[in-house]
């Protein structure tokens, strides 16, 4: 396995998963805003999950999302 170009595609995609997750949630989170589901004080549960075939892993992070 050659680690310099393991290294550069694995923080590319996650570069790409953190910039399109973000702007997902923001959207998500003013449309809601907008027609009047969420107040704007709320804690909204969030899931990621992960999973990368080949190595059968899955990897599975939950927490909150505080609008304020």
């Amino acid at each position: 396995m050659n680690e310099d170009v393991f290294n550069t595609s694995l923080r590319g995609f996650l570069k790409k998963v953190g910039i399109t997750s973000q702007r997902e949630i923001e959207k998500a989170v003013r449309d809601a805003l907008a027609n009047g589901s969420l107040k704007g004080n709320e804690k909204l549960p969030a899931k990621m999950v992960l999973t990368i075939g080949g190595i059968s892993l899955t990897h599975e992070i939950n927490d909150e999302i505080e609008l304020g």
